[in-house]
């Protein structure tokens, strides 16, 4: 093996995690939703959505090979008040999205063993089990089982997509005239469509801390072009599966009598029967098999990446002139109360929604699409101003790029504000 593929191999990592925790809510739930419900005519939506959030995203990669730290710490060096108000954004937000994401996975849960009584303790069950593997330090042997039960998903999504294609629409959707989006109900769900689309831009620290860990593990610095194209090929991935649950939902369910379920072992039920309704029956397994993986995966990258970027920002807050022996016990025990307190705050949340699924995922990708543009502006300032050398800052275009997104992501937060209230 060469040493360009050694290099990248040893690099290999982060990006996959990326797009394994982004194959969750904005793909199997608002991206298939977004096709049953208006056609294609949410398709550029989401295509934008995707290249506007792309710098923000990119960014935290490119800051944290360059310094060495993550985005969080460069958050510090803007000023203590832009740390506290990062860590304001995230507590206000990180029980919303674990619960709205524990939820979908619940249902992919009871849809995959079959079981309906079990309710709330279907959570209680899932965040226990994601709290047991975080804790033992076991995380890393789970994700590189996520990876490969990924693939299998990216593989099944691409062969549902193109066997649709050919066996063409359920219904003759050129004669279904979609609902109007110009509604309360309808911007709701394009912002909230948005929110999620490929991930929040507030959690776009997470692969910075990925990747900064995965230099931990491999006793390797990339350079700058490698961590790239590593965040890259994860981006990409996630942004053509986006598009391919957009037509799977379009094909399947758009112009069908028969609604999407608001239940979320309904839901996922619905989500593996597109599946196997193109692929056959003999799938349905892997497909159940592989949708709940996805899901699970991306639930404990949730409580792992709030859990870690809170131990980051307390270091940065609170810490004195301690040693690392003692730092290093210290805020492990702070991670491991981080956990419980993120399970026990999302359980609380998901109460008072019963099983009501599509109103606690608007919900929180709502929130998450109305914060993004504060951190968007953060992540700009990093990289293209004094706090980054020259050498490692983004080139013009994706500034330009940059800018580009931030406006969309301010306009479609005024547009919704001025038309939700």
């Amino acid at each position: 093996m060469s040493e360009r593929y050694q290099r990248f191999w040893k690099t290999f990592g982060p990006g996959i995690l990326f797009a394994s925790t982004a194959i969750g809510v904005s793909h199997l739930i608002q991206s298939t939703r977004a096709g049953a419900e208006f056609g294609f005519l949410l398709l550029g939506v989401v295509c934008l959505a995707n290249l506007f959030k792309y710098p923000f995203f990119e960014f935290s990669s490119r800051y944290s090979n360059v310094t060495g730290t993550s985005i969080i710490d460069g958050y510090l060096r803007l000023g203590k008040p832009i740390l506290v108000l990062y860590l304001i954004i995230t507590l206000a937000s990180m029980f919303i999205i674990t619960a709205a994401v524990g939820f979908v996975t619940a249902g992919f849960f009871e849809n995959l063993f079959g079981v309906s009584f079990l309710g709330i303790w279907s959570l209680v069950i899932l965040f226990g089990v994601c709290i047991a593997i975080l804790a033992s330090g076991k995380y890393r042997t789970f994700d590189s089982l996520i990876k490969i039960i990924s693939a299998v998903m990216v593989v099944s999504t691409t062969i549902a997509f193109v066997v649709a294609l050919i066996n063409g629409p359920a219904t003759d959707i050129e004669q279904v005239k979609p609902p109007e989006i110009l509604t309360q109900a309808g911007i709701l769900f394009l912002v909230a469509l948005m929110g999620w689309m490929p991930m929040p831009v507030d959690i776009s620290s997470w692969h910075g801390l990925w990747t900064l860990e995965r230099i931990k593990q491999t006793n390797f610095k990339p350079r700058l072009k490698e961590t790239l194209l590593d965040f890259n090929i994860g981006y990409l991935v996630t942004s053509v599966l986006a598009v391919f649950f957009v037509f799977l939902g379009a094909y399947i369910f758009f112009g069908s009598p028969e609604p999407l379920p608001n239940n979320n072992a309904l839901f996922a039920d619905k989500v593996v029967n597109l599946y196997t309704e193109t692929i056959g029956s003999w799938s349905y397994l892997i497909i159940a098999s592989s949708a709940f993986s996805v899901m699970f995966g991306t639930i404990v990258a949730v409580f792992d990446g709030y859990s870690r970027s809170i131990v980051r920002i307390t270091q940065l807050l609170v810490t004195k002139n301690e040693n690392e022996i003692v730092q290093a016990t210290k805020f492990r025990k702070t991670y491991l109360i981080l956990l419980v307190s993120l399970a026990v705050g999302s359980l609380i949340v998901v109460i008072p929604f019963g099983s009501n699924l599509t109103q606690l995922v608007d919900f929180a990708t709502a929130v998450s699409f109305l914060i993004a543009p504060i951190i968007a502006i953060f992540n700009y300032r990093l990289v293209t101003g004094k706090y980054l050398a020259k050498g490692g800052q983004p080139p013009a275009w994706l500034k330009g790029l940059g800018i580009a997104g931030i406006t969309f992501l301010i306009g479609f937060a005024v547009f919704f504000i001025i038309t939700r209230f």
